[in-house]
């Protein structure tokens, strides 16, 4: 199979017609073409007078070498074919904690070895957990142990579903073959920034519970793991509760993929004396701005084009002070939602459904935050760190999780005007005036500062006055990694896997896949003896 790159087409191009366009770019006759399938779809919007689509095929053709040499942009390709190793005989139950992206895909690989996994999941099963996520948004009660950090799927599964990701790993395609096997969009193999959408992830996860059990694996929910025991410096058992009783497993393969908001976990592991590091992580605000505002920004006069969909960005701007501010996960045609996984503590962050069509677009504006920043040599300082800012933002959006906001125009002018403009924030329950100096440190505050104006300088209507603040984002990566060996194992104990986000290794669903598959493959050599 060859693979096509840096094809040109418009944005009314037909993509019924890819093998007249695939003929015409290869100048052979029909018959010597045997297949062609779109590889790849991006939109290239670096001049706003000329947006198009750049797209790759892969083909198969008659006489491979003499299309090759005479191509450009031609390459060679192969279709990656994933099957798990089968495994059979006297083995003890691989558990899986958590029940994510990493947990899932980990889940996945074991069950279609013949595994027969067992993953207990703290928070409830996809549509319990909607109705608690809608309960809260709408002002109900804080369920600490099933939210939108917590749950089936994961945090990614309240999101927008992004599956872009900057490893590079053979075993992403068939990730998002699965997804879509699952019932994601056809679409998502080949766009080049491709998303889910929280409507249909809701879906997908559920689908992919139901494949494990299938292939013989159980799943366990409202089971919180609270503890564990070795043997010979080897993990023996794992107790969890119900929320009623304890239980006990045994098993000789834990594959720890609880999220990094499950912060009683990284208590335990370090009173276990775990191998554990402090990281970098990022803490910031959400801005909002209109959709139709930021699509015009990106795509000038091609703003509102049937085959653009809401405009993206990605920022970076470093800064005198010596900090970087960044965007990150950006939610075109999105909203900012509540994200609070502990009581008294609150936490916002972005979710747009698959059509992106909400009316305003959002992203997280983030300062980096490094050991040095909390001055202590306590592995968990950061995690500390994340909670003092949380409980200090809970105070103050007023102490019932409204969030606090306020305008860049007036965040930039060191004032605090009460009064919204035209944009209307998207959080819910309710939110009240504040201003960021209330929760995040001041270093962040004038790293905003400075970094939004700068912003302003890319994107036209990013500085725009009347854009909304809205705090506090502070769970965009781990701030603790579970320390392990080349093989995936925990520095400390054998057959404990530390595994995704939580334990400091991945950055989003996909790499949070990537990274659980891997791990599964090592438990299944150790299952064989490997």
């Amino acid at each position: 199979m060859l693979r096509i790159n840096n094809i040109r087409v418009p944005l009314d191009f037909d993509f019924s017609q890819l093998e007249n366009l695939c003929l015409k770019k290869l100048k052979i006759s029909s018959g010597n073409l045997i297949s062609v399938r779109l590889a790849k779809k991006s939109v290239d919007a670096r001049k706003k007078s000329d947006v198009h689509f750049i797209i790759s095929l892969d083909i198969e053709v008659k006489n491979e070498e003499k299309v090759m040499n005479t191509v450009k942009n031609c390459t060679k390709t192969e279709k990656f074919v994933y099957k798990p190793e089968k495994i059979s005989g006297n083995f003890s139950r691989p558990v899986v904690v958590g029940f994510g992206s990493a947990g899932m895909f980990s889940a996945l690989v074991l069950a279609m070895s013949g595994a027969c996994p067992l993953v207990l999941e703290r928070g409830s099963d996809v549509d319990t957990r909607r109705k608690a996520v809608e309960n809260f948004r709408s002002g109900g009660g804080l369920n600490p142990e099933c939210n939108v950090q917590f749950g089936e799927g994961g945090a990614g599964t309240f999101s927008d579903g992004k599956l872009t990701t900057g490893i590079k790993d053979k075993r992403i395609d068939w990730i998002l073959e699965k997804f879509v096997e699952f019932g994601a969009p056809e679409e998502i193999l080949y766009l080049a920034k491709a998303h889910i959408g929280t409507d249909n992830l809701l879906t997908v996860v559920k689908n992919i519970r139901n494949e494990i059990l299938r292939l013989g694996g159980e799943v366990i929910f409202n089971a919180k793991f609270c503890d564990f025991r070795t043997k010979n410096n080897h993990i023996s058992e794992i107790i969890y509760s119900d929320g009623v009783n304890l239980h006990t497993v045994k098993t000789d393969n834990v594959i720890l993929a609880s999220g990094h908001s499950a912060r009683d976990v990284f208590e335990l592991l370090n009173k276990k004396n775990v191998s554990l590091s402090a990281k970098n992580f990022s803490v910031g605000v959400r801005i909002e701005h209109p959709r139709i505002d930021i699509d015009r920004d990106m795509y000038g006069i091609f703003a509102g084009h049937k085959a653009l969909k809401s405009a993206d960005y990605k920022l970076a701007v470093h800064l005198p002070n010596g900090h970087t501010l960044y965007t990150f996960c950006m939610c075109p045609g999105g909203e900012v939602i509540a994200s609070s996984s502990e009581e008294n503590r609150l936490v916002v962050n972005g979710m747009s459904r698959f059509a992106r069509n909400a009316e305003n677009s959002n992203s997280a504006l983030l300062v980096g935050i490094s050991p040095e920043d909390y001055g202590t040599d306590d592995v968990l300082a950061g995690m500390y760190f994340q909670r003092k800012i949380e409980e200090k933002a809970f105070i103050a959006g007023g102490g019932d999780y409204s969030a606090p906001i306020t305008l860049v125009g007036d965040f930039l002018e060191g004032k605090l005007s009460g009064k919204l403009g035209k944009i209307v924030p998207s959080y819910r329950p309710a939110v009240k005036f504040a201003r960021p100096e209330e929760y995040l440190p001041d270093f962040v505050c004038e790293t905003l500062r400075m970094g939004i104006i700068e912003m302003g300088r890319k994107i036209k209507s990013f500085n725009n006055p009347e854009a909304v603040l809205t705090g506090v984002e502070t769970r965009s990566s781990s701030p603790v990694r579970v320390n392990r060996d080349e093989k995936f194992q925990s520095l400390s104990i054998k057959g404990l896997f530390p595994c995704g986000e939580g334990a400091g290794y991945a950055g989003g669903i996909m790499s949070a896949g990537v990274d659980g598959m891997r791990c599964a493959e090592s438990v299944i050599d150790n299952l064989k003896g490997v």
